[in-house]
């Protein structure tokens, strides 16, 4: 049996984590540019589950309305993903740096 050591298991973690939210994220990002129908449970799905990765950056950009037809771009979205990205870089660098 091979053993892995704690510096990989919260590297995977970290991975996992990060691979969950931005593919989340980028479900939303293509259901919202999409204009896709808020009242289709998998769309209602997908908001609310993300709505939670968001949070942290609401405030960041101004978000209008989504209008009645045409592509709506999903910035604070696309801003979370950047984000959450360069963080799990950030962590699995300061753990390995930590040990």
């Amino acid at each position: 049996m091979k053993k892995y050591s704690m510096s990989q298991m919260v590297d995977w973690k970290i991975q996992l984590f990060t691979l969950s939210a931005e593919l989340l994220l980028f479900v939303r990002v293509i259901v919202r540019f999409f204009n896709g129908n808020p009242d289709a449970q998998f769309v209602h799905w997908v908001i609310g589950a993300t709505n939670v990765l968001l949070e942290p950056f609401r405030a960041v950009f101004n978000v209008m309305d989504v209008p009645a037809r045409g592509w709506v771009v999903d910035y604070p979205a696309l801003f979370a993903m950047a984000v959450y990205g360069m963080a799990a870089v950030w962590f699995m660098n300061f753990y390995k740096k930590s040990k």
